[in-house]
């Protein structure tokens, strides 16, 4: 009876034990937990917008090479001129009086020419004939070839005189559009004053400042693609020409001048642009650091596998980005995987997921 009565608890026991072994193996596996993901696509070595501005790449301030006071200027900003036409004027009484002056001044200066030289016929007659002395002759020659030299610098006074009444009136050196203006009318300037600026408006450039930090970035011969910022889907290409060898004291920014190849209409003087670097060859696979678990002295990231959305830890190679919070791959992932972006440190490998997102950061 002994034995009987201490069978029976064991009994129940492996009968409650076998029954709850069936009722764990009936119940469903945990959901696949929620992972936000990104596609990684490849883009450009310098991921950076520029602001800047559309700026003509040949502007040439001009003004008066003589002094005066200004009666005319018969164009504005924005206006377009034709090669030779009068952009300004100043008062030439002035210089056409000094003209007549000069004109005078050559009229006398033949006539002293005019008299030395019959002078010297003269005494070259007499002294043949021997009735007047040799030191007479030299005299007479002399005073010829000082009146010569007087009438000469005459003709090249009037020539100068004649010169600077022509500068009295600017004109366009080329054909191109009035971008600013310096003077106004009445008012006195000096030689080199610049009294207006003028652009030849079919070579143009997009003009940006790049912080120092990414100036070894760029290069010349560099793509980048430009795009209005009041209708961004207008866009041209355009191409590092130059890269000012020395940064602003002030902003430490450089300027960068990208020729635009071919740019429409609407790419007007003075228009605000974006412009970022083309992607091309060098393109660059960017993950966030949310997206990276560290192990030591490696650097891993989850991989989602398409078919069955099941996670992978894959080691990678990283180097830091010139943006915060971002990371350059060099290695261990290529364009068109899906990583895991948030939540890594609660993942295990081999867990399903449910995927959100797939955008690039």
């Amino acid at each position: 009876m002994k034995r009987r009565v201490r069978l029976g608890p064991v009994l129940m026991l492996a009968s409650v034990a076998a029954f709850s072994g069936c009722k764990k193996e009936q119940e469903p596996p945990p959901p696949p937990r929620p992972a936000f993901t990104m596609l990684v696509e490849p883009g450009a070595a310098l991921d950076m917008v520029f602001s800047g501005t559309v700026q003509p790449r040949v502007q040439t301030p001009v003004g008066f090479r003589v002094i005066g006071r200004m009666i005319s200027r018969p164009v504005n900003a924005g206006d377009r001129v034709e090669k030779g036409a009068t952009l300004a004027a100043i008062d030439p009484l002035a210089l056409e009086m000094a003209a007549r002056t000069a004109t005078a001044n050559l009229a006398s200066a033949r006539a002293q020419f005019d008299n030395a030289a019959a002078t010297e016929t003269r005494q070259a007659a007499l002294l043949e004939k021997k009735t007047a002395s040799q030191a007479a002759f030299d005299n007479a020659e002399q005073e010829r070839a000082a009146a010569q030299a007087n009438m000469e610098q005459a003709e090249a006074n009037l020539a100068k005189a004649r010169e600077q009444l022509s500068y009295a009136v600017l004109k366009a050196d080329y054909s191109g559009i009035v971008t600013a203006t310096y003077a106004e009318v009445g008012q006195t300037v000096s030689p080199g004053q610049p009294i207006l600026a003028i652009a030849e408006p079919t070579r143009r450039d997009a003009v940006i400042d790049a912080p120092e930090k990414i100036i070894d970035a760029l290069r010349p011969g560099q793509d980048f693609d430009i795009a209005l910022q009041i209708d961004p889907a207008r866009k041209v290409v355009g191409t590092v020409r130059e890269i000012a060898p020395e940064s602003d004291l002030v902003t430490r920014t450089r300027r960068v001048k990208i020729a635009l190849d071919n740019p429409p209409g609407s790419f007007r003087i003075g228009a605000t642009i974006f412009a970022r670097p083309a992607t091309g060859a060098n393109a660059t696979i960017r993950i966030p650091e949310s997206s990276v678990l560290r192990d030591g002295g490696r650097a891993q990231v989850f991989v989602v596998d398409p078919a069955s959305a099941r996670v992978a830890l894959r080691d990678v190679d990283i180097t830091p980005d010139r943006t915060p919070e971002r990371w350059i791959v060099r290695a261990g992932l290529k364009a068109g995987e899906r990583i895991v972006t948030a939540g890594v440190h609660r993942l295990k490998p081999g867990e399903e997921v449910r995927i959100y997102g797939s955008e690039a950061p």
